[in-house]
């Protein structure tokens, strides 16, 4: 892939997250925010892999946050849910580390990183199901503060709401789907410049970069 073309992947998977959130256009927790997040690390070098992520869920909850507050209703501003949010930015971080924890993947070919790259997502979305579901057995006075209030939280949800279970089968899906095609379409050739490594340059080095 030229490297031109290389430049605007990164935000063809943000445009992807976005749309990737919108309610009902996609199935329930088939999102591309655990892929993004992890492939984001994984790949993307510098200030980049965390800002594009980031700036990309901001931008979405606070439209959504919106949404629900004014256009259906719903008090999405108050301290329990603003806590259930923190909770989620604390998954995708740990998503993110997660694939900065193995980046040496990203310098692997496409082929041979395929198959690690979806291995790791799925286990990316099954720490995010988690930890956002023993958040929310302990923020929901619905669930009993015991280990079978806890495993409820985790296989069958509150009434009125799909079980959860379904949530984590859906999530480490669409992880793997996403994780997959950026595997496969993030080339070596937009690598780290020597500056985003750390490594020194030299004035005629510096030269010839911009030649």
């Amino acid at each position: 892939m030229p490297d031109r073309l290389q430049k605007f992947l990164p935000w063809v998977f943000a445009l992807v997250l976005a749309l990737s959130r919108w309610p009902d256009l996609f199935p329930p927790n088939f999102s591309a925010v655990y892929a993004v997040c992890l492939c984001s690390g994984l790949f993307i070098p510098g200030c980049f892999s965390w800002s594009l992520p980031l700036g990309a869920l901001l931008i979405t909850d606070v439209a959504l946050n919106c949404w629900y507050q004014l256009g259906l209703g719903f008090d999405v501003w108050n301290l329990a849910s603003l806590v259930w949010l923190g909770g989620n930015y604390f998954s995708y971080a740990a998503l993110w580390c997660l694939g900065r924890g193995v980046r040496p993947i990203a310098k692997w070919h496409w082929l041979r990183r395929l198959l690690p790259t979806v291995a790791v997502s799925g286990f990316g979305a099954l720490l995010f199901y988690l930890i956002t579901n023993t958040l929310a057995w302990l923020l929901d006075p619905h669930y009993l503060k015991t280990f079978a209030g806890w495993w409820t939280a985790l296989t069958l949800g509150t009434l009125g709401w799909p079980e959860t279970w379904t949530f984590l089968r859906n999530g480490i899906l669409s992880s793997a789907l996403f994780s997959a095609l950026f595997a496969a379409t993030w080339q070596n050739s937009a690598a780290e410049s020597p500056a985003e490594k750390g490594e020194e340059i030299s004035e005629s080095e510096a030269e010839e970069a911009k030649a």
